[in-house]
């Protein structure tokens, strides 16, 4: 597909442009306020060795304050550019317009609350898809930055994978806070889905990448190093749960499942949602799910992106389902259990 033509964003500071064409990488920050946060991810960006890389940040929206902090930290950079978005794009509108800005062949997305855990994680990164063509997408491990445990709320897979923490396997996802991307498998799956603004957004891609025949793979010894934010701003009482439910549901009815065929899926969610005190959330995320499915329409050419193949149905299966386990034993663990953070009910 054609790379959209954003509108140029404002460069606020460091470089005017990227090196020139050919470079390896490109590493896009997302930024709204928190900024010593984001300023420490940068620097953990730009000390990355052994790799051509740009650094990118696009804020969204910082206060005033905040932006001239960032501005500091790269006025006068050569490997580092701050632009300013015209607007809150969210996680998947905001990482579609920095990774436009680039030209390097992969794409790391890190979090402002994350820093990478080596200073060759980059360079590993961009080794691990270029030595495997058909791979698409890498997730990292995700540490707690303060203790380099597992961030256990990080942990997009299933719950039985989570001893092979440390190992690499395939996958139909991968989490947001570190990975990476190869740039031309983001063009031809589409990039991310601006409607979807936070939460599922690499599942939804991955669906299309799967089906272009591409391969996701979680890499344990490729890690970065997590803060989690006592900032919240999508806790789930405010509107993380919706976007949950509201994503999962949509992203399911544009690629063609039967709204009738969702009932049992939304219904588990608003039992969970009912005892994680966060039931009117999930019951808007219904109606919501659905306005976005009727109005979706995909690139002239770009249908078969959303209707998975044989070939990708088992992919899913082998790499997903299978690791589980039964009805029941899904409902415990994932219907009946505590949201992250949240007091399990008694």
């Amino acid at each position: 597909m054609n790379w959209p033509a954003y509108p140029q964003p404002r460069h606020l500071a460091g470089a005017e442009a990227p090196p020139a064409p050919g470079y390896a990488a490109d590493v896009i920050i997302l930024a709204l306020d928190r900024a010593e946060d984001t300023i420490a991810a940068i620097a953990s960006a730009r000390a990355q060795a052994g790799v051509a890389k740009h650094v990118w940040i696009a804020d969204q929206g910082s206060r005033p304050e905040n932006l001239a902090m960032l501005a500091a930290a790269v006025e006068g950079a050569a490997d580092a550019t701050l632009v300013q978005l015209d607007r809150n794009w969210g996680v998947a509108g905001g990482r579609n317009r920095a990774t436009a800005l680039g030209q390097g062949r992969v794409v790391f997305a890190l979090d402002n609350d994350a820093e990478f855990a080596t200073p060759d994680t980059l360079a590993r990164a961009v080794q691990a898809l270029e030595a495997e063509p058909d791979l698409a997408a890498i997730g990292c491990r995700i540490l707690v930055h303060a203790t380099g445990a597992e961030d256990l709320s990080s942990w997009g897979y299933p719950a039985s994978l989570l001893p092979r923490a440390a190992e690499s396997f395939d996958t139909v996802t991968f989490v947001g806070a570190g990975h990476a991307i190869r740039r031309a498998d983001f063009a031809a799956a589409g990039g991310y889905d601006d409607a979807l603004f936070f939460a599922w957004e690499e599942f939804d891609f991955a669906l299309r990448a799967i089906n272009l025949g591409r391969r996701i793979r979680y890499r344990g010894d490729i890690a970065v190093r997590h803060k989690v934010s006592g900032e919240r701003r999508f806790a789930w009482s405010g509107t993380r749960w919706f976007h949950f439910v509201r994503n999962r549901l949509y992203i399911a009815l544009k690629s063609g499942t039967p709204a009738a065929t969702l009932l049992p899926r939304f219904l588990a969610y608003q039992v969970k949602g009912a005892r994680n005190g966060v039931l009117w959330q999930g019951l808007r995320a219904g109606a919501a799910a659905l306005r976005l499915a009727r109005e979706f329409h995909p690139d002239p050419g770009q249908e078969a992106l959303y209707r998975l193949t044989p070939a990708a149905r088992e992919y899913l299966a082998r790499n997903d389902a299978a690791h589980r386990g039964s009805w029941l034993s899904r409902a415990r663990a994932e219907v009946l259990a505590a949201l992250p953070g949240v007091p399990a009910a008694r």
